[in-house]
Parts: C-alpha cells; sequence; structure tokens
C-alpha cells in the first residue's frame, strides 16, 4: 500500500513501525470539497477531566494514552508530587506523601510511596516538582498500573524535589 504524502503527515513517524491509530481507517474516501481535516481519534475520560488540547490537536500516536488510546480510566484517582520525569521514555515516578498513626507512642510518623505512572505526549511540559493527577488502569507495563490524566506546574522550582514531605 503507497501513502500519500498527506498521510503520511498526519502523525509523527519516529518509530520502526508505522504508526497509526486503531479507531482511523486511513484508505477512506476522500469526500470532494473537504480538505484538510485530519483524522484524529480523541475521547473524554469522563470523571470531571477535560481532554488536553495536545491531544486533540497534537499529531503524536500513543495507544496507552487515555485520551487517544485503548486505555480505560478505572479504580483510584490519585495526586502526588513527580519526583522523575524524562528518564523512562513516556512514564514519569510520583511521590504519594502520608502519615501513618502509631498507636503504641500514639504519635504520627511520616511515610511515601513511589508510583510509576504512564505519561502521554499530551502532557509534553511534565517535570520534576509538578503536581499530577494519576487515574488507575489496567497493567500498561512490569510496574505501571496508572496513567496521568492532569498536570499542575509547579510556580516555585524546589531545589530538592526528591526529599521533601508534601501532603496531599
Amino acid at each position: 500500500m503507497v501513502l500519500s504524502n498527506t498521510q503520511y503527515r498526519e502523525c509523527d513517524q519516529t518509530e520502526k513501525a508505522y504508526q497509526k491509530q486503531d479507531a482511523i481507517f486511513i484508505a477512506r474516501k476522500r469526500v470532494v470539497g473537504q480538505k484538510g481535516k485530519s483524522m484524529r481519534y480523541t475521547r473524554n475520560v469522563g470523571l470531571g477531566f477535560k481532554t488536553p488540547k495536545e491531544a486533540s490537536e497534537g499529531k503524536y500516536v500513543d495507544k496507552k494514552c487515555p485520551f487517544t488510546g485503548n486505555v480505560s480510566i478505572r479504580g483510584r484517582i490519585l495526586k502526588g508530587l513527580v519526583i522523575s520525569a524524562g528518564k523512562m521514555k513516556n512514564t514519569v515516578v510520583i511521590r504519594r506523601d502520608y502519615m501513618h498513626y502509631v498507636s503504641k507512642y500514639r504519635r504520627y510518623e511520616k511515610r511515601h510511596k513511589n508510583i510509576t505512572a504512564h505519561c502521554s505526549p499530551a502532557f509534553p511540559t511534565i517535570k520534576e516538582g509538578d503536581v499530577a493527577t494519576i487515574g488507575q488502569c489496567r497493567p500498561l507495563a512490569k510496574t505501571v498500573r496508572f496513567n496521568v490524566i492532569q498536570n499542575v506546574p509547579s510556580t516555585n522550582s524546589a531545589l530538592n524535589v526528591k526529599k521533601s514531605f508534601r501532603m496531599f
């Protein structure tokens, strides 16, 4: 099958395999008079979260993206601090801090959990120190069971993000 230049430009072809969205039929007949309308599959994940502009207007193809791929958000919705971004492809590490009560001493102790989450290309500017909202989905990798559905950029850049205790 020979693809025209316009079909190749509709999505970023950076991988070895041809990247296309499963919900789009590429070889559909062109309608005379309609020009420039791009074929793109997007959906609303629900729960009051808006679809990012980059997801509907972008040209990326990501089958694990909750907005353009085949992943549904169900289960828990969590918030946490991004402590690592950019070291793994499309994956961020989120730190969740909480207080645990020790009944013997009648006091609280600080604890934390690190959660790995898939970050779709709809959030290109996510970086360390941001507050991300993640939603539970099916297992995407060995340790990845969550997907980033919202990102709030940090107002101040903390020097030591990894060790700071911050509750949500």
